[in-house]
């Protein structure tokens, strides 16, 4: 589960890790308001997704009249199908240096591991592959937690001058990441300003397995993967065209693949799981075509447990609503039967996942 980064920052704030005093508004106007008593501003759409900046989601002004148009226009926005229905109104703070600091789990090594790089403002992806050299990794001994002379390299490893500081912001970040059972917690930028060490900005990923012992509003969620996970599915979002629907993780990863290998971007993995009714493959279907990004959509089922016919039921329920061209391939239990009840409404069939893949690809590239 991912959350928004005000909702990231309010942790941070809560276990004392510096971050820039700001407002979350819904209007351009409470971000004309917050400006004026904050003077510069950074506007910051709010939504679940990477590269906000280059999208035009991120946005500094002068005077609370350029916070309103910011605010105005970003409010307007859906960034890689996305909309974006609220902003962080956050003070500038100019940076003299920008540091990355991560933490995630190692999971060949089976515990935590903390990187820290001078290199900050970027992904860390784009850092290992151009300057792996300025990447610091140190594991944590899950039993006895990050010790002083750990938290002190990796502070060393980002500013000798700042050390003092950096180190209370490790030991706090490895905090938060342990108490509130994540997968990911991110400082990029970790910023030192003339007021000192700020986090610019924050991200956190919850471990869903965990989330019944850890107390997040919906609000602080993704609407779908939230709304994936109550009614029984795995969603994650992704960056391309093509929306997936397939049940089983293995199928569903080889289903990217495969569209991969066509030329085709998938949109999302979604996993509807073994033994999905009719409607949760119509709340897959609803979920799925809500991304604006969305040109085209494949169903690969693979009839198990899951019945061939109850999927063609759940398709038909909401095929008219859908503006998007689909393509479906069923295979196994009511095969036959599936296949009937779906030919009569004209959808795309397919007898493999490489026909379907290969249709679909072309299918999102004519639409």
């Amino acid at each position: 589960m991912k959350l928004y980064e005000y909702a990231a920052k309010e942790i941070f704030s809560k276990y004392d890790i510096p971050i820039p005093g700001s407002s979350l508004v819904s209007d351009a106007d409470g971000a004309e308001e917050s400006a004026r008593k904050m003077g510069e501003v950074v506007i910051k759409a709010q939504v679940l997704t990477g590269g906000r900046g280059k999208a035009g989601g991120i946005a500094r002004a002068s005077s609370p009249e350029d916070a309103k148009s910011n605010a105005k226009r970003i409010l307007g926005m859906s960034i890689k199908g996305f909309p974006v229905k609220k902003v962080l109104i956050e003070e500038y703070r100019e940076p003299i240096k920008e540091m990355y600091l991560g933490i995630t789990i190692d999971r060949k090594k089976k515990c935590p591991v903390i990187m820290a790089s001078p290199q900050g403002g970027i992904d860390i992806e784009e850092i290992a592959k151009n300057s792996p050299e300025n990447i610091t990794m140190v594991h944590i001994h899950p039993l006895t937690g990050i010790h002083e002379y750990q938290a002190r390299m990796l502070a060393n490893s980002l500013d000798r001058d700042k050390a003092r500081e950096l180190i209370d912001i490790i030991k706090k970040l490895y905090r938060v990441f342990i108490d509130n059972d994540c997968q990911l917690v991110e400082i990029n930028p970790l910023a030192r300003t003339k007021d000192g060490i700020i986090a610019l900005d924050g991200k956190m990923v919850i471990d869903d397995n965990a989330l019944f012992r850890q107390d997040f509003s919906e609000e602080e969620t993704g609407s779908l993967e939230e709304a994936a996970r109550k009614n029984g599915m795995s969603y994650v979002g992704l960056d391309g065209e093509i929306g997936c629907i397939v049940n089983g993780a293995g199928l569903a990863m080889a289903t990217l693949d495969m569209i991969k290998q066509y030329g085709g971007t998938p949109a999302n993995f979604m996993d509807v799981r073994a033994g999905a009714n009719a409607q949760q493959v119509k709340t897959a279907l609803e979920i799925v075509s809500s991304n604006k990004n969305v040109k085209a959509i494949i169903i690969n089922i693979f009839g198990g447990l899951t019945k061939c016919d109850e999927v063609a039921k759940g398709i038909i329920e909401i095929f008219p609503e859908i503006k998007i061209p689909l393509v479906v391939r069923l295979s196994g239990t009511n095969e036959l039967e599936g296949r009937a009840m779906l030919g009569k409404y004209g959808i795309h069939m397919a007898s493999s996942t490489e026909e379907a893949a290969k249709g679909v690809v072309g299918l999102g590239h004519s639409n």
